[in-house]
């Protein structure tokens, strides 16, 4: 199995402590992340451009197996003819991502909660998500926000195109639980902060199961703890880790 378990970013003051040794060195927190996660949601991406040298260091910095999850600039979704963001995307695939190698894992594309389903604009949009870059495959990941993409063409234009409908288990927004891909992204939002581990042994034995059944058939699994009690996220991520272990 091919399961990749962590969370959103690695920056994050208040894991300074709790995740993170007291006085570790800044510097050196994703080089921790990569030792104790198996899996990043890099979620910078999102607001602006990086350097190709940030894609390199960061590669550089986890060990083989580590994957990185990269969200799609806002840019490319957050507009109202999603056909007409070529040149967004463009620029959002050149500026380096691919340096990450054979560390890269999907590109994640998340829709606004205000975001409506309509068939021909979004079809005219997945088209535009080109299979490699560089010479390296790529995996598109598509969260949608707002119910009307409960809808079976929606599904059927993903499975036709080997692009994974994101499993989000959120109070805010619906989950569509359909397999499309030949990987399930999957985005966890309910970490408790009472709870020391984000999520009760029993909820957490739920997402063990969940997950080796995701991965039956050599499908790649991604599961990142996001929001929630985003301070519980790293503990949650390491407590589902050792118990797939």
């Amino acid at each position: 199995m091919s399961i990749h378990i962590g969370i959103g970013g690695w920056t994050f003051e208040p894991w300074r402590g709790t995740f993170y040794p007291p006085k570790h060195l800044q510097k050196r927190e994703l080089e921790y992340a990569g030792q104790h996660l198996t899996g990043i949601e890099i979620n910078g991406t999102y607001y602006g451009s990086q350097k190709p040298e940030s894609f390199a260091n960061w590669a550089a910095s986890v060990p083989d197996g580590f994957k990185f999850s990269v969200k799609a600039s806002r840019f490319t979704t957050n507009r109202k003819l999603l056909a007409d963001g070529a040149g967004s995307i463009e620029k959002f695939l050149t500026q380096g991502l691919t340096r990450l190698g054979d560390r890269l894992g999907p590109i994640h594309w998340q829709f606004m909660a205000t975001k409506k389903f309509d068939r021909d604009d979004f079809a005219r949009f997945l088209d535009l998500l080109p299979d490699t870059q560089d010479g390296l495959k790529l995996r598109h990941a598509i969260e949608v926000r707002h119910e009307s993409f409960r809808d079976q063409a929606f599904i059927e234009m993903l499975r036709e195109r080997n692009m994974a409908i994101v499993y989000a288990d959120s109070d805010e927004f619906p989950c569509i639980d359909e397999q499309t891909a030949d990987f399930t992204y999957a985005r966890l939002q309910r970490s408790q902060e009472d709870v020391e581990t984000g999520y009760d042994d029993k909820t957490l034995d739920h997402w063990g199961d969940q997950a080796r059944d995701w991965a039956k058939g050599d499908r790649d699994v991604f599961i990142f703890f996001i929001s929630g009690a985003k301070v519980r996220n790293p503990a949650a991520a390491q407590a589902l880790i050792a118990k797939l272990r």
